[in-house]
């Protein structure tokens, strides 16, 4: 039986003939791992030192990775892509101020809310949704996190994040921009939902 968990990590042996075997290492530099060799029995025991260079060990590890990966049988039951994100609200005529009049998201007319037992609307995001649900609120509206992308939030991809600034500046909203710089504006519904706008490439 042998095991290699890491690098650095103990390996055990076990055969017929030899009882025990160990190597634990005692010393590293960037060239060689140096190990300290136990064999035998608890009564006989045989003491040594061997090395193993940085290449053998990664070598060893990679094999160890490949046989974890094979033994996992890859899940695919056909992800084609995200459908609609449900957004809770406490007034549906408030939120679609912000979504249809500020944001100015369509309503997907297709998908009506009379068939569910709570008022709602359907919103296009290019070809997926947003499903505005009127129903009760868990989470507090307030103690969130100041910046939008530290909280639970709905990212929607767009061409153009200064345009985006522009409008959110004239209805007053307050947004933050993305901390590492790139092109991406994060702001709050009404309900204090986060919501991330990225800008993207669209050849």
């Amino acid at each position: 039986m042998a095991s290699i968990i890491s690098p650095s990590a103990a390996i055990s042996v076990q055969h017929n003939k030899v009882k025990c075997f160990s190597a634990r290492p005692l010393s590293t530099s960037k060239v060689t791992h140096f190990h300290q060799i136990v064999i035998g029995s608890a009564d006989r025991r045989y003491h040594g030192l061997s090395f193993k260079t940085n290449a053998k060990l990664s070598a060893e590890a990679n094999i160890v990775q490949k046989d974890l990966n094979d033994s996992i049988e890859k899940i695919d039951y056909g992800v084609v892509s995200v459908h609609h994100v449900g957004v809770l609200c406490e007034n549906l005529e408030r939120s679609m101020e912000f979504y249809q009049g500020i944001l100015g998201l369509e309503i997907n007319e297709a998908r009506p809310d009379d068939k569910l037992p709570y008022r709602g609307a359907w919103l296009w995001v290019g070809s997926e949704m947003i499903h505005l649900m009127e129903l009760p609120n868990p989470d507090p509206l307030t103690g969130r996190a100041a910046h939008g992308g530290r909280d639970r939030h709905t990212c929607i991809a767009i061409r153009d994040v200064s345009k985006l600034k522009l409008i959110l500046d004239k209805a007053g909203i307050p947004y933050t921009l993305s901390r590492s710089g790139r092109p991406a504006i994060f702001t709050r519904d009404p309900d204090a939902n986060a919501l991330e706008f990225t800008q993207v490439d669209i050849n």
